[in-house]
């Protein structure tokens, strides 16, 4: 296992954050940043190189790459992930954990952490600095609870792929088929783990997803529903007031905490 030694003793320097896309214009890329660390939370499956080291990546793995390493990905067509590069001073504690490892149950929370750090970086990269930071604690505490029981690698899979689709129609049987189990399989494993069903978990998700957005970014409502699956306005409004307790419009003035 190829691993690296990370330092928390203070907020990382944010160089820049967003949604990465990638294996469009070719399957293979090749990166090398001296100064900076490379953090991606992937929502694809692919095929990654570090200073020469293999590792397979997949929906709901995340890599922290230090600086100056070679990483060459191959894709297997369009790819999305989350990224951060970082300047990361080499105070206080350390903590060593894989260059490639999965986020498991952490995969939520880890998720929710960058997006809004990506959503923050044009209006305030001081609250950018900080869910990046405590996104790295979280990554660095994944490895010893590697060893601890936890949800089944499907269960794992499947949230991975659910958080990168949220746009999209998502029903049960395409989200089974991603994973690679039947309908009932996919069904047991997440009610085991989550307490909810499928469609319930995706439900909760967006939901989650769209209270963020209202109230961190500046998208329009429209495209706030849009954006996490449910376009049609009427059905959104109705879902935040069962879901969340307000219309959009009145969760928009909620102050993000």
């Amino acid at each position: 296992m190829q691993e690296t030694e990370l330092h928390l003793g203070e907020p990382p320097v944010v160089a820049n954050a967003g949604v990465g896309v990638h294996g469009v214009a070719g399957r293979t890329d090749v990166f090398r940043l001296p100064e900076l660390w490379q953090l991606h939370l992937y929502q694809y499956d692919a095929e990654l190189l570090v200073d020469g080291t293999a590792h397979i990546v997949r929906p709901g793995r995340v890599s922290l790459i230090p600086p100056g390493a070679t990483v060459r990905y191959r894709y297997r067509g369009r790819s999305e992930h989350l990224y951060a590069h970082l300047r990361i001073a080499a105070t206080g504690p350390v903590r060593t954990l894989p260059v490639v490892q999965d986020a498991g149950p952490e995969l939520p929370i880890l998720s929710s952490l960058l997006w809004q750090a990506v959503t923050a970086v044009p209006r305030d990269p001081e609250r950018t600095r900080a869910e990046i930071w405590t996104a790295l604690w979280r990554i660095a505490q994944l490895a010893p609870a590697a060893s601890l029981p936890g949800p089944h690698p499907v269960v794992n899979t499947a949230i991975g792929y659910i958080e990168a689709h949220l746009a999209a129609p998502l029903t049960v049987p395409e989200v089974a088929r991603a994973v690679g189990v039947s309908h009932n399989h996919l069904t047991r494993l997440l009610h085991e783990a989550t307490g909810t069903t499928v469609v319930g978990y995706i439900r909760r998700r967006r939901l989650a997803r769209a209270h963020h957005l209202l109230r961190a970014s500046t998208l329009s409502i429209p495209a706030v529903a849009a954006s996490v699956g449910i376009p049609d306005l009427q059905a959104f409004n109705k879902a935040c007031r069962r879901e969340l307790g307000a219309s959009p419009r009145a969760l928009r003035g909620t102050a993000e905490p």
